[in-house]
């Protein structure tokens, strides 16, 4: 009795003690249980286990290379250039990207094959790369633990029965959704992500578009934790329209983006299925 009582006010001083920290992309203050050097610990370990949860790599070193380089021109200009960046592309099919803390950004087979340009791809890793550098995930995590009193131990897997544990954690990390001011953030700073790194911000429109008519025709596993493009493609527009009269000059990659994804999708494809 006396174990059940304390691990509740174990939970409340944990995170009475854990107060607030600054978020680097808006400068005000959230709540966050984890320090920073811990997002760095989290991606890492739990980073093989998504992949594992995936379906794993692509096997195809130069598509592999292609996103990274694409994600790292995002990375150099974002708000923590500093952080070391990793740009996966797994092999699962279904439409979906997403992000770990400490710099760990994924993106599917699915999510490839439907897009057309490098702009497109930019605008998807921009957005993951706001979610890290604004620590949602790790301020998703805390908010959720402050609702539900789950221990520390569950997210850095030092319970007893840490497999277990890790599984259901990485499980969470598939499905959790951010705010709805979180992912307009995402949205707005990944278009001056985009624009700083040379690409064309339509880019992020075009993605939009994509995304709303794949999830007419059905549901769509990118909407389970970001929510729908039709409210989002009007301030997008409109900070476009407002910050970039000209946009000459500006990468579209079309020819680009199908001689690095569209031959090698279809090559890794043979090569699993032989």
């Amino acid at each position: 009795m006396y174990k059940e009582l304390l691990l509740p006010v174990v939970c409340v001083l944990l995170f009475l003690i854990a107060g607030c920290a600054v978020n680097p992309v808006t400068g005000e203050e959230e709540l966050m249980f984890y320090p920073e050097h811990d997002d760095i610990t989290i991606g890492r370990k739990y980073a093989p286990e998504v992949e594992k949860q995936m379906k794993g790599r692509i096997a195809n070193h130069t598509l592999q290379s292609y996103i990274d380089t694409v994600g790292q021109k995002i990375a150099r200009v974002c708000h923590r250039p500093d952080l070391e960046y990793h740009f996966v592309a797994l092999n699962h099919e279904s439409l979906n990207a997403l992000a770990l803390p400490g710099g760990y950004i994924f993106i599917t087979r699915g999510m490839l094959q439907k897009l057309t340009t490098e702009a497109q791809l930019a605008a998807i890793l921009a957005h993951e790369v706001v979610h890290v550098v604004a620590r949602d995930t790790s301020a998703a995590l805390s908010r959720m633990h402050a609702m539900n009193l789950l221990v520390a131990g569950l997210a850095l897997g030092r319970t007893p029965g840490g497999a277990v544990r890790m599984a259901e954690l990485t499980r969470i990390f598939l499905v959790l959704r951010y705010s709805r001011e979180d992912e307009k953030e995402a949205d707005l700073n990944g278009l001056d992500y985009m624009v700083r790194a040379g690409y064309n911000p339509r880019g992020m429109v075009e993605t939009m578009q994509i995304l709303q008519k794949e999830n007419t025709a059905r549901p769509i596993e990118f909407f389970s934790t970001h929510p729908s493009p039709r409210n989002r493609l009007e301030y997008i527009t409109e900070k476009i329209q407002t910050n970039w009269f000209r946009l000459e000059g500006l990468t579209v990659g079309k020819d680009a983006y199908q001689n690095a994804i569209a031959q090698n999708l279809k090559d890794s494809k043979r090569k699993k299925a032989s």
